[in-house]
């Protein structure tokens, strides 16, 4: 049983972006589990993160406080929901925007990782309030999860 088969997965209510990125999976995945290097990239461009509690275990919480380069502090509250190391994680956003993501690790030859983000909404105008920014906003993630990468390599 799987919160997928409970959500419309249609395009209408679901935004996917994703990155090829120049990593083994056990290193991307590394740089998520680990919230020290997690909040070295997570975000657009700007941002900063405390996190208050990031428990990786299906039915654990991630609370954390997204600090923008305006000022602004948006607070996210979040319950894992899948936890399959290294291939996907998935978890139910308790903030607004609702809405379940599901991230995947997919391994590629020559140590190569294509990482996924599903972002799945329940209702197209839901997905359709935040579909116009948000996948330039994804992309800016992946260009600093890159960056980190890099100095986990070396």
């Amino acid at each position: 049983f799987s919160f997928m088969q409970l959500l419309p997965l249609t395009p209408n209510c679901t935004i996917v972006s994703s990155r090829i990125l120049n990593a083994p999976v056990a290193h991307v995945y590394q740089a998520f589990e680990n919230p020290e290097q997690l909040k070295k990239w997570w975000g657009p461009h700007g941002f900063t993160n405390t996190f208050t509690d990031f428990d990786l275990q299906v039915g654990g919480k991630w609370n954390l406080i997204m600090h923008g380069p305006d000022g602004a502090n948006y607070n996210n509250e979040s319950v894992f929901l899948i936890v399959d190391k290294p291939h996907r994680v998935a978890w139910y956003r308790l903030t607004n925007p609702l809405f379940h993501m599901l991230i995947t690790f997919e391994e590629l030859p020559d140590n190569k990782t294509k990482f996924t983000f599903h972002m799945i909404f329940e209702t197209a105008k839901e997905c359709d309030a935040i579909r116009n920014y948000v996948g330039d906003k994804n992309e800016e993630n992946f260009d600093r999860l890159e960056v980190v990468l890099k100095t986990m390599n070396s």
